[in-house]
């Protein structure tokens, strides 16, 4: 541990004294961070980190970017807040460059502060509009910390609240390399989909779900699993939720993961890289589904003044230097570096992700080498590199950095990674 005089003691004692104890942190000798410079953090030592996991997937055009920081500090100045029950600009012309930066069939947004508010928002749509009441979610899916959200979250870590909320129910996740109905993808015909399907019952309402699930290990579903799984919503008239508050922005190489897809959601829930560091959420939806929410309602800061005007001009960056094309071509970079690893390295059992999104689970199911992804970060973070871990047992090794990094960088990391997982879990 550092000196008792040193940053990271006092602001731990703090933290013990004051946090509720559920606040964890990474790393047994945390650095303190000061500064942000786009895709780097720097401590107090004035040493600088490369930033691979963007405050999980929040900072996609960078730290303190000033295209975005100071348009909200003259907002600041000028209009910090009045709520949505006055008329003012931002939020509403927010609201019409993000449906025109979606460019589909939701046309309708609710703004709020978070994603857990979001999804929930979205779940009370799914009931107002279908007059049902339960929902189906995906094992190793996380939707928030709300009572409901943290009900349809499928990660154990997570799940603590100790009575969970009946209208919830978990079907198996689409997980074709570890399938835990024991099935051979070429011949299971997307048995994970119709034991969902056989869940649904008259008073389901929706199903919510990552298009790649995210705290889950960034597991990507099959080819074809959401076309079936829209087949199934729509012949129950079930609603299917998108959740893609980790996914959007750029982060797997389009605007929105469910572009990859060819299926469009009834409702779009997302926050994260939309305020790139600025508390905001939203759920969209259709004309139809939004005319069904006509009782009053408001979120008190939700669309604030300063976070919308943050919010225009993240899309407006995402467009100019056209990150989503940059995270595919870096992340299919990233991809053939980590496939490299796990040939060279003992222990990686699985590569995936899309875009920059991309991760290694390590060992195997009777091990699965958490202590060695906790040693990993830890070294790469003495090397100067933030990178995180995901998974159902934390032992898969994440790196979702700013859609700003640069080639270079991406090799750096690679280069690193190599060495010092090669150090850590033995040369194959």
């Amino acid at each position: 541990m550092p000196n008792s005089d040193a940053p990271a003691a006092r602001l731990l004692a703090l933290k013990q004294d004051y946090l509720i104890p559920c606040v964890n942190h990474f790393y047994r000798n945390p650095p303190v961070f000061v500064r942000g410079e786009m895709q780097y953090l720097v401590d107090t030592e004035g040493k600088r980190y490369l930033d691979c996991y963007s405050g999980v997937t929040v900072m996609n055009c960078g730290h303190c970017n000033p295209a975005i920081t100071e348009p909200a500090i003259e907002q600041i100045r000028t209009l910090q807040h009045t709520t949505s029950i006055y008329l003012t600009s931002p939020m509403l012309e927010l609201a019409r460059d993000l449906i025109g930066f979606i460019n589909g069939s939701l046309q309708r947004v609710f703004f709020v502060n978070s994603g857990s508010e979001a999804n929930e928002g979205a779940l009370l749509l799914a009931r107002l509009h279908t007059g049902r009441s339960g929902f189906i979610a995906i094992r190793g899916g996380l939707h928030g910390r709300t009572h409901l959200t943290m009900s349809l979250t499928g990660v154990p870590m997570w799940q603590t609240d100790p009575v969970p909320s009946p209208a919830a129910r978990l079907a198996p996740r689409p997980h074709c390399a570890q399938c835990e109905l024991g099935k051979e993808p070429k011949t299971c015909k997307f048995a994970c989909a119709v034991a969902l399907a056989e869940q649904i019952d008259p008073d389901t309402a929706a199903v919510i779900l990552e298009p790649i699930q995210g705290n889950g290990g960034i597991i990507v579903p099959p080819d074809g699993y959401f076309h079936r799984l829209r087949e199934i919503t729509r012949e129950h008239g079930v609603l299917l939720i998108f959740d893609e508050i980790q996914t959007g922005f750029g982060r797997t190489g389009s605007d929105f993961a469910f572009q990859h897809l060819g299926v469009e959601p009834d409702i779009l829930t997302l926050a994260k890289a939309l305020g790139n560091g600025f508390p905001i959420g939203a759920f969209c939806t259709t004309e139809r589904i939004a005319a069904n929410y006509t009782k009053p309602g408001a979120s008190t800061t939700g669309g604030n003044a300063v976070s919308a005007t943050a919010a225009r001009q993240v899309l407006r960056y995402l467009r100019e230097h056209d990150l989503p094309r940059r995270a595919a071509e870096l992340g299919g970079l990233l991809r053939q570096r980590f496939e490299a690893i796990a040939q060279s390295v003992c222990g990686v059992r699985e590569v995936r992700g899309r875009g920059l999104m991309q991760a290694m689970e390590l060992g195997s199911a009777t091990h699965p080498m958490t202590a060695e992804t906790d040693a990993i970060l830890e070294a790469m973070k003495d090397r100067g590199f933030l990178i995180g871990k995901t998974g159902l047992m934390r032992n898969t090794v994440t790196v979702m950095p700013p859609l700003v990094i640069t080639e270079a960088e991406v090799a750096a990391l690679a280069d690193q990674l190599e060495q010092v997982m090669g150090a850590l879990c033995g040369w194959a």
